[in-house]
């Protein structure tokens, strides 16, 4: 199972690409969408509550801290914070496990497994970035929601399919989302 959490920042819409993405290749997914996110879904995005859950294998409420994913007991794969706020980002780099979603991401980190987070914010502060050196020292990985356009997009999708297809990349989950650097167009 893989653990996706969608927190409130702008830029919901790859969240919401990566359960569809995820689902398409068969791997079940656990939800956690923070309150924040809910009000940034509503004003990005046109889809509801129903849509966004029949896209997962099972969701937990964001502020429930007994949630099975809250122990490393529990034997989630893998998670991907998309998009993740600099709160987020900066309660996981101080050990700050105040909701399911900082717990779930300090559970991935001490149990060394896969902690993808992809902050959405720009500029940066260098407080941000020696969030995310020091994340990354811990074995997360910082993706950037930073889209290429050296496959040529056509328009939005296409920079949030680049995105999302990174982020398949580091889970190794194959797709066809983008084109890669060299590929011939269809």
């Amino acid at each position: 199972m893989i653990v996706v959490a969608i927190t409130g920042a702008s830029g919901v819409i790859y969240g919401v690409r990566l359960l569809e993405a995820l689902k398409e290749a068969g791997k079940k997914t656990a939800l956690l969408v923070t309150d924040p996110a809910r009000i940034i879904i509503d004003y990005e995005l046109d889809i509801n509550r129903n849509d966004l859950e029949e896209l997962c294998y099972r969701i937990y409420d964001s502020q429930d801290l007994t949630a099975a994913i809250n122990s490393g007991s529990c034997r989630f794969e893998s998670m991907v914070i998309v998009p993740s706020t600099m709160k987020t980002l900066a309660a996981i780099s101080q050990g700050y496990a105040s909701n399911a979603v900082t717990r779930a991401a300090d559970v991935a980190l001490k149990e060394g497994r896969k902690l993808i987070i992809v902050p959405r914010e720009t500029p940066l502060r260098p407080v941000h970035l020696e969030n995310m050196l020091k994340l990354s020292k811990e074995g997360a990985v910082i993706l950037p929601a930073m889209p290429a356009f050296y496959h040529q997009p056509d328009n939005m999708e296409d920079l949030v399919e680049f995105i999302v297809g990174k982020i398949l990349d580091v889970l190794s989950i194959d797709h066809h989302l983008y084109r890669r650097w060299k590929e011939e167009r269809p």
